[in-house]
């Protein structure tokens, strides 16, 4: 497989680059692109308390330097004063949670509880930590929340107040777990949030410089993929590669209904995309990324809702979280995890095959791989230059087997692993695969 290098060469600098779709592919032979489900873990939140209940849900996970924070909507309890609040939890790890009394509101003549908010917007309140440099110390949290989504700001994520008397965004149907977002990559704030198309609830999405003026709202493109009913989305840009944005929509099919004694139709799962611009969404997996499962509380209406977050939360491991048993009193909230960089991989079966890159210029004196192989599978890299021809020292043949299964592993030639003598020279890689899974490069300093 030798081939021209193309006029447009693709400056991946020393970014990380996950294989979530085919943007860095060349062409590839005998090989595909694969989607990996994530493990269920463990149950790490209950929705237990007399302020929560069973239609809690709207769940935001955020790692905050040394803590992990989450936010939800306790919904579903007794008593119409507080039918709905925003609640707040923490954890160190990210597995083990805890929720902290904050006497901030009172419940039932009492503040010993974990409610940050109520009133308008409990319904949907869903924060984030500001990373723009220009943001205002008091202002270091922000939230959209209700419908239309008004704009809430707090200095510690703790304490809120509005921002502005009148909504930021007005157009669209709100009734969802909405969201925005700093982009550092794009250097603008971005939202997304609930519309209806063609009798679908789709997703729109808007920008702004400041978080006070927001342009006209537009679907996001899914190409030609049919109309399905995203429920939420949990659009985040991916915080090792964040000019990747990842999404994962509940999928709701209103029409089904699996447990024909439970009250409400509909039943869901989650699904996965991908974005390079926020806009254009690669929707090659259409399959389910998370399913319901043997569980029947699943197979019941606005289950299986992925929470707005990915996390790290171990050595090569992330994390995600889904509501589980929606309606039901056993509502919770449980923890799913990946490898790192794990969505998504290039894959080789036992008979093997090969893929080039596209054409590319990078800064970095070594090649890292995030791999896996079988016992009897392998890997093998092959540098070309411009023209197509093989590198002295960096063909295939003077390639290292690599076998095993690693989070970082350096490349290694004949040539040796220092490729500083190349950094800012067009360049393909060529990778030769046998039962084995690459999900991610990058070329580090």
């Amino acid at each position: 497989m030798t081939e021209v290098c193309e006029k447009t060469v693709a400056d991946i600098g020393s970014r990380l680059e996950p294989f979530v779709d085919d943007w860095l592919i060349g062409n590839m032979h005998n090989l595909g692109l694969k989607l990996h489900s994530p493990i269920k873990r463990e149950v790490v939140l209950r929705f237990d308390a007399p302020w929560e209940g069973p239609t809690s849900a709207y769940i935001t996970v955020m790692k905050d330097e040394d803590r992990y924070r989450m936010y939800y909507r306790g919904s579903g309890h007794e008593g119409p004063q507080y039918s709905e609040v925003t609640c707040y939890a923490e954890s160190k790890d990210g597995i083990t949670w805890t929720k902290p009394s904050l006497g901030i509101f009172e419940v039932k003549g009492s503040t010993d509880n974990n409610i940050i908010w109520i009133g308008e917007g409990t319904h949907n309140f869903t924060p984030f930590k500001d990373r723009n440099p220009e943001a205002l110390k008091e202002e270091r949290y922000k939230a959209v929340a209700g419908g239309p989504l008004i704009a809430l700001a707090s200095p510690d994520g703790i304490h809120w107040k509005k921002i502005r008397g009148e909504p930021i965004i007005t157009k669209g149907a709100f009734d969802s777990q909405n969201l925005a977002f700093w982009d550092s990559w794009q250097r603008q704030y971005v939202a997304y949030f609930r519309g209806f198309r063609e009798g679908f609830r789709q997703v729109l999405r808007c920008t702004s410089p400041d978080f006070t003026y927001w342009t006209a709202p537009k679907w996001i493109n899914l190409g030609d993929t049919p109309l399905e009913h995203f429920y939420t989305n949990a659009t985040t840009p991916y915080f090792r590669a964040p000019h990747i944005y990842l999404a994962f929509p509940k999928r709701f099919v209103p029409e089904r209904k699996a447990i024909k004694e439970h009250p409400y139709s509909g039943v869901s799962d989650a699904v996965f995309m991908s974005s390079r611009d926020g806009v254009h969404w690669d929707r090659r997996f259409i399959e389910a990324f998370i399913r319901p499962g043997l569980d029947p509380n699943n197979w019941t209406e606005r289950s299986n809702m992925p929470a707005w977050g990915v996390v790290p939360t171990g050595s090569g491991e992330i994390s995600l979280y889904y509501i589980e048993h929606y309606r039901h009193p056993t509502c919770r909230l449980r923890r799913a995890t990946l490898r790192t960089d794990g969505f998504v991989s290039v894959h080789a079966g036992y008979s093997g095959g090969e893929f080039m890159t596209r054409c590319m210029t990078f800064r970095g004196h070594e090649l890292i791989i995030n791999y896996s192989t079988s016992a009897v599978g392998s890997i093998k890299v092959e540098i070309q230059n411009a023209k197509g021809k093989p590198i002295s020292g960096y063909a295939l043949e003077d390639s290292a087997e690599i076998y095993g299964d690693e989070i970082e592993h350096v490349a290694e030639w004949r040539g040796g692993r220092d490729l500083s003598h190349l950094i800012g020279q067009p360049v393909r890689l060529r990778f030769v695969m046998k039962d084995a899974d690459l999900y991610s490069i990058r070329f580090r300093l």
